[in-house]
This record gives C-alpha cells, sequence and structure tokens, in this order.
C-alpha cells in the first residue's frame, strides 16, 4: 500500500494548482488563490487508497445509511494495541460525531454549568470555544518555558479551582496541540496523581496519537499507573485526513466505565456511517500509509528547521517531536503580537493567529507543514521576502 496507480510518488506530491483546482475545504476556500493557506489542521495530501476503495465502494452500492458501530471500535482497539501496546476493550467504548462533540459531552458530566476546566496554553483553540459553547469557565494552567506540562503550576490551579468543593475538569492535548510536545510516561503519571489528590477528570485528546515523529514514542494517557479515572477521546481524523468524514470514539479507563455509562445513547447516533467505514478502513487498512506519512512529515520537519534557520534568523520555531503543526515565535520581527495578520498581509500565507491559542500566544503563529516541501518552500520565501 502507498499511493494508487497513476498517483504522484510521494504523499505530499500534490502540486499547488491542483489543490486550487481540485479542493473545496474551508482550508482552500476562505482565502483568495493568491494565498497560500497554512493554518488549518488539514492536510495537502494524497488519499490513503484504503479509504477511497472503502468510501467507493459503500456509495457505489447504496450504502449510505446510518451507521453501525461495533467493527469500527474493534479496529480502533486492534490498531492501539499493535501500535502502542493499549489494549482496551472496545464494548466499553462509546462512539461520538468526532473529538470535540465526546469532549463536550464529557465536560458535561463531570463539571457543572460555569464550573472550571483547566487547559495548558498555548493549546489547540478550539478547546476554549468548546468549554465556552458548554457552559463551563476556562482556567489556565500554562506550559512551562520549555513547552512541557508544569506540574507545580498545574497542582496549584487544581486546587484552586476545587476549594470550595467544585467539579473540575482537566482537558490534555496528548500529543500537544501546537507546540508538539511528546509528553512523557513520567510526566502522564504526575499529571495523574495532581489530579487524582484534587478530585480532577481528565479528558484526553489523543487525535494525533499516529503522528509522532521519529525520535519520539507517544503515550497514550489511559497505559500509565494512575490514570484509571481518565477518558481518552480519539479519531482517524488528523493522521488520516478525514476531517470531513465525521467519527471519534471515548475510551474510559477502568474507573470511569461507570461515568461513560450515564452519557445518553443519542450521543452515540453522530458519527457518518461513511466516515465509520472510512475511519475503520484507515485503523485497519492504512497502516502502512500513515507511517509512510510520517515519514515524509518528518523530512518537511527537517526541511521547515532549515528554512525559517536559513531565512527567517529572526523567529525561533519550537521543533515539533509530533503533528504537523509548528509553534514559530514571530515576536523578533516586529510583526506585533498577531503576526499571522501581518503575514498574510505582507506575503499572502495564511498562518494560524497565536494569541487564539491563550496566554503566551502573543507574537506567535502556527503553521501547518504538512504540505509538500516545493509549497512549504515557496511560503517561507514569501514571508522572509516581504520582511524586506
Amino acid at each position: 500500500m502507498g499511493e494508487r496507480r497513476g498517483s504522484s510518488a510521494t504523499i505530499f506530491g500534490v502540486p499547488l494548482a491542483d489543490l486550487r483546482r481540485d479542493r473545496t475545504s474551508v482550508k482552500w476556500g476562505r482565502y483568495g488563490p493568491e494565498v497560500i493557506p497554512m493554518w488549518i489542521a488539514e492536510m495537502d495530501c494524497a488519499p490513503c487508497p484504503a479509504v477511497v476503495d472503502a468510501v467507493s465502494a459503500a456509495v457505489a452500492r447504496g450504502d449510505t445509511g446510518y451507521a453501525l458501530t461495533e467493527e469500527y471500535a474493534a479496529e480502533v482497539a486492534a490498531f492501539a494495541e499493535d501500535e502502542w501496546a493499549w489494549g482496551f476493550d472496545p464494548r466499553t467504548t462509546t462512539r461520538v460525531a468526532d473529538v470535540l462533540t465526546g469532549v463536550t459531552h464529557l465536560l458535561g458530566l463531570f463539571t457543572d454549568a460555569g464550573g472550571p476546566v483547566v487547559v495548558s496554553p498555548p493549546v489547540y483553540n478550539a478547546f476554549y470555544e468548546v468549554v465556552e459553547a458548554c457552559g463551563r469557565q476556562v482556567v489556565e494552567a500554562p506550559l512551562g518555558p520549555d513547552h512541557r506540562l508544569d506540574l507545580d503550576r498545574l497542582a496549584e490551579v487544581f486546587a484552586r479551582v476545587t476549594a470550595d468543593g467544585a467539579r473540575a475538569a482537566y482537558l490534555l492535548s496528548n500529543p500537544h496541540n501546537p507546540t508538539g510536545t511528546v509528553h512523557t510516561p513520567a510526566e502522564l503519571e504526575a499529571l495523574a496523581r495532581v489530579a487524582d489528590e484534587h478530585g480532577v477528570r481528565v479528558v484526553s485528546d489523543e487525535i494525533h496519537g499516529p503522528l509522532v515523529l521519529p525520535s519520539s514514542t507517544f503515550t497514550p494517557y489511559l497505559t500509565v499507573a494512575g490514570t484509571e479515572r481518565g477518558i481518552t477521546v480519539t479519531s482517524a481524523s488528523k493522521a488520516w485526513n478525514l476531517a470531513g468524514l465525521k467519527a471519534a470514539i471515548i475510551v474510559p479507563g477502568e474507573g470511569a466505565l461507570d461515568d461513560v455509562l450515564r452519557l445518553h445513547p443519542y450521543v452515540t447516533f453522530g458519527a457518518s456511517h461513511l466516515g465509520v467505514i472510512a475511519q475503520t478502513a484507515a485503523y485497519r487498512d492504512g497502516r502502512e500509509w500513515v507511517h509512510r506519512l510520517v515519514t515524509e512529515l518528518d523530512a518537511n520537519r527537517s526541511l521547515l528547521t532549515e528554512l525559517v534557520a536559513e531565512l527567517l534568523p529572526g523567529a525561533r520555531l519550537a521543533v515539533p517531536e509530533a503533528t504537523y503543526l509548528a509553534w514559530v515565535d514571530l515576536s523578533g520581527l516586529g510583526l506585533g503580537d498577531d503576526p499571522a495578520g501581518e503575514v498574510l498581509r505582507r506575503a499572502r500565507v495564511a498562518l494560524s493567529p497565536g494569541p487564539l491559542f491563550g496566554s503566551g500566544g502573543a507574537g506567535h503563529a502556527r503553521l501547518n507543514y504538512a504540505t509538500s516541501p516545493e509549497i512549504l518552500r515557496e511560503a517561507v520565501e514569501r514571508i522572509a521576502g516581504s520582511l524586506d
């Protein structure tokens, strides 16, 4: 498995002209044709052949009804066991429309209206949106200067938000978006201890788990000691570029089984049948494809590191250990607190604004490097040229 007959030699070998002509998603539709879009978490890649075959066959036979999700859950569990030695019973899982939908339902279980949800910025900007949408209050416990979990800060914040008996949750990004940090087993065990000490429920978003780059190792939260009361939500959406084919899965720790059973059965109806078919094929038959993808992302990571050092000496790149998202400090370029806005205006390159990711985001931007080396080079050259 790799590419389909007649396709480009690499997963990211899709030319910019073809992307502009063929893609109709928000990534390509929000800005004009003169803009290179490197903002939203969507890859410029050729599709996984197993997914194409599975979805095409389903549509051709008219199999476009409502989803059964048992096989999907079984394939997620098999993938997790084979890739990360994470064993869980797929019968204990709950299937939902997407990761953020699952997070929303879980926050409804583990916190009260107006209650605290702790996050560690800079962190996935949608965390702020989903907490607000479900009527909870964001409380920040920022990462340390090294972009790693600050356990002392977390302990202080957990103690403060639960001092009056409030129920609280912590939203963990594992691996961390936007910094690409891969949390270690020791860090996750320490997080579990601190959370359990204060009665805080940890909800781990692990959508980028398959995208840990060489030299780092992904650790699912529920595989370390003391995480029995935690819950993971994940999906094939990011690793196989399937945001438009919605499905996701909630995996409870052993101590959270009864809690998750309290979710109304209606929440399981949101997964798309075609999304389930696509993601089942990805987990079962798309493993070689995603491994190859990671190899190409690693090459792009190296290229981006070289380009920033060569062409943007005033910028500082947090070299990611995972994901295809790079966190770039542009504060040394004189572009203000929201350099993404200036980059868009001057260079016609769309980045994600750093301030959207919470405290520590000013002067920063997030850059999506899941594209061809040629497009990546052109984008950085445009930014550099706009600074002259």
